[in-house]
């Protein structure tokens, strides 16, 4: 059976799963994954520590708090879109890795482009997802989280040197010309 994980973030999940509705056969075993960063959770509590003191209410607390319910509301949404049984999966940590440890066992991933959308390009890709399309132990399908920019947002080509023809080899001890 083929394994699929749909990598759910916001912003983008409708495309992951569009195309996942699309793509994946249809007796697929489907994994919806949603990842909190760590990162965004310990800089609430690093801020409010450094600013306030210690023996207050964390914030970070908080964060995770309020994840939970955002989280399993996104997966349900997904899940519905999705219209098919799915399992779904909740990480915290360190996102790239995270995604890339959740597919180990998978044969794709389906993940969206989460950097600049108004252009073709490597720019198109934020860092936690170039790190797992380099890194994913899986083939990778990478989508547009809505419509593809044109061709024409490619950049012109850059300038080439002028051509150069070699000469004869130079003698040993002539200086440069």
């Amino acid at each position: 059976m083929t394994r699929v994980v749909v990598w759910v973030s916001e912003g983008t999940w409708e495309g992951c799963v569009d195309a996942a509705a699309r793509l994946a056969p249809p007796d697929a075993d489907v994994t919806l994954l949603h990842v909190t960063d760590a990162e965004v959770v310990a800089a609430a509590s690093g801020a409010f520590e450094g600013l306030l003191g210690r023996g207050r209410h964390d914030p970070g607390e908080a964060v995770r708090e309020l994840a939970g319910p955002a989280e399993r509301r996104l997966l349900a949404d997904a899940a519905r879109r999705l219209g098919r049984p799915v399992r779904t999966e909740v990480r915290t940590g360190a996102v790239e890795r995270e995604v890339t440890a959740a597919c180990e066992g998978a044969d794709l991933l389906v993940c969206a482009r989460d950097g600049r959308r108004d252009r073709l390009g490597p720019p198109s890709l934020g860092h936690h997802t170039r790190f797992v399309v380099d890194h994913a132990p899986c083939a990778v399908l990478l989508v547009w989280p809505d419509q593809a920019p044109g061709l024409d947002s490619i950049p012109p080509e850059p300038p080439h040197p002028p051509h150069h023809r070699p000469g004869p080899p130079r003698p040993p001890g002539l200086p440069p010309p």
